[in-house]
């Protein structure tokens, strides 16, 4: 599975960690993340992240 990172604070979203404390389970691809999720560090939209070319 792809990582992704937020375009606005580089935080990088990858899927064998997921993101718990916001209730994203480990194993949970990018794009079967609700839409209404936020970056865990600065807030915005999903939409703001893109691939990461190596991930």
């Amino acid at each position: 599975m792809k990582k992704y990172i937020c375009t606005s604070c580089d935080y990088e979203y990858d899927p064998a960690l997921g993101d718990p404390e916001h209730g994203i389970a480990p194993g949970t691809a990018f794009e079967d993340i609700p839409a209404d999720w936020r970056c865990p560090v600065c807030g915005i939209s999903k939409d703001a992240f893109i691939p990461l070319e190596d991930g």
